[in-house]
């Protein structure tokens, strides 16, 4: 499957989540409204089912009906006024009973002619209560109320009944229910549609990293995501960079390795090579070339030693921290200085505290830094070597009366094997001392600082913090 094709995949998922919640909202949305439209429906028939019958017990109990003005005497009229005295809802009827039969009824048209349906007047008739009940019939469910009707002195009796179709009321719920329907089905396709642009979009910086990262190669390792705003995609877009930044460090230094070696083992394998095609079967011959050849091995394995260190330099494990008193380590630095050459070496200001770094790196580090000061002075001039604590740093420097060095120098002798003019390489043989140096700075995350004028010497100093230079906890130096 190609990468587009998951993409692709991953965005119809999307969009089938989306589709599958939203209808599912939808579906509840819709169960919800109806169920909402017939509780209010049968409510309000309750509550007319209610009045009618207030309004038909009070005419009841009433010998004079308040459209006539005239005294009623018998049942059959109380109840042909009851069934004529209201105009009921629409989807209603009233009808009135008299000893078991139909008397009156309201001449609205209704659904189905509830008065006759015999059984259902056998029920009416009987009841002597106000009562409310439901009946299923071929036009649906009616609703109704009986009010029985009687007078003093007469044996009839007789019954008001109020019913609605409720059927007909339901129906234009559903006929309700059906529009929402049909307009949530159009809202849940423009969605899905919106969704699915929306999906591309959010899947945009996925498809870029795809194809980022198919046209990345060990040589070209320059190209990054654009990131904009700070949600989970921008993130991962600042991840990828992030570590394609380390991977283009990584790649930088092992090419960096790989052209330093080539750059500096290529000439003493080269003198090797012409030594050995030359030697002959003199004794003395073969001594001396042994001699020349040993030497450049052991220069060799000096430079590839220090290759390794600078290649190394970047590393995380390249440190191993410790808290170290600054006094004791300027002491000890200055005590194995001394055998580096004859000077007058001096031992000057001395830093009080305490600092986070790796004690045998720093000791590198400030014995190269004496090594290039010894190869840069004669016997009688001077090296001082010595530290200061302050400000949350703590700083480890060299000072020479040597011939210093000019300012243009300056600007290059921390790079690999930097060469001023026509002196020999500044640092150690191959010049790569002061390049270790900063390289030794730089992991404590602090710096490397020369100062000088031609004719007066040199200073160079390592500044670092005195705290840890990362998340590493280190361990306490005795």
């Amino acid at each position: 499957m190609t990468s587009r094709e998951r993409v692709g995949s991953a965005r119809a998922r999307i969009l089938g989540w989306y589709v599958v919640l939203l209808a599912a909202a939808l579906a509840v949305s819709v169960v919800t409204v109806h169920q909402v439209l017939v509780n209010h429906i049968n409510a309000r028939i309750d509550a007319e089912l209610r009045e009618s019958a207030g309004v038909l017990s009070v005419l009841a109990r009433s010998t004079v009906p308040p459209d006539l003005g005239e005294p009623v005497t018998t049942v059959a009229q109380v109840v042909s006024v009851g069934a004529r005295s209201g105009v009921p809802e629409q989807n209603a009827t009233l009808i009135g009973l008299v000893d078991g039969t139909v008397h009156a009824r309201s001449p609205q048209p209704v659904p189905v002619r509830l008065d006759l349906n015999s059984s259902l007047v056998r029920r009416w008739s009987a009841t002597r209560t106000v009562q409310f009940g439901s009946v299923e019939t071929v036009a649906g469910q009616v609703r109704y109320v009986t009010v029985p009707v009687s007078l003093p002195g007469q044996a009839s009796q007789g019954v008001l009944v109020s019913a609605v179709f409720v059927s007909r009321d339901l129906a234009e719920a559903g006929d309700v229910t059906r529009l929402l329907v049909e307009t949530m089905a159009i809202a849940l396709v423009v969605g899905s549609g919106i969704a699915w642009v929306a999906a591309g979009r959010i899947l945009a910086p996925v498809r870029n990293l795809t194809v980022l990262a198919r046209s990345i190669t060990e040589s070209d390792l320059a190209a990054r995501l654009p990131v904009h705003g700070n949600d989970e995609l921008s993130e991962l877009a600042r991840t990828f960079n992030h570590m394609l930044d380390r991977l283009d460090h990584a790649f930088a230094t092992q090419r960096a390795f790989i052209d330093d070696a080539g750059h500096e083992l290529r000439t003493p394998i080269t003198i090797i090579r012409g030594h050995l095609e030359l030697l002959g079967d003199d004794p003395d011959e073969r001594a001396e070339a042994m001699v020349i050849v040993q030497d450049e091995l052991d220069r060799m394995s000096r430079q590839v030693d220090d290759l390794l260190t600078l290649a190394k330099a970047s590393q995380p494990a390249f440190l191993h921290l410790n808290t170290c008193d600054v006094e004791s380590l300027t002491r000890e630095i200055y005590a194995k200085a001394q055998s580096l050459g004859v000077r007058n070496w001096q031992l000057g200001e001395v830093g009080h505290g305490r600092a986070v770094l790796d004690r045998q790196r720093m000791t590198q580090a400030l014995v190269q830094l004496a090594t290039n000061a010894v190869q840069h002075t004669r016997p009688d001039d001077q090296i001082t070597i010595g530290s200061t604590v302050k400000e949350g740093d703590a700083t480890f420097w060299v000072n020479d009366t040597g011939e210093g060095i000019s300012k243009d120098e300056q600007e290059h002798i921390f790079e690999r094997f930097a060469r001023a003019g026509d002196r020999r390489p500044l640092g150690s043989g191959a010049g790569l001392g002061l390049a270790i140096v900063r390289g030794i700075a730089l992991a404590h995350k602090g710096r490397v600082e020369v100062s000088s004028s031609p004719g007066h010497g040199a200073r160079f100093s390592i500044t670092i913090p005195v705290d840890e230079p990362d998340d590493r906890k280190p361990k306490e130096s005795k």
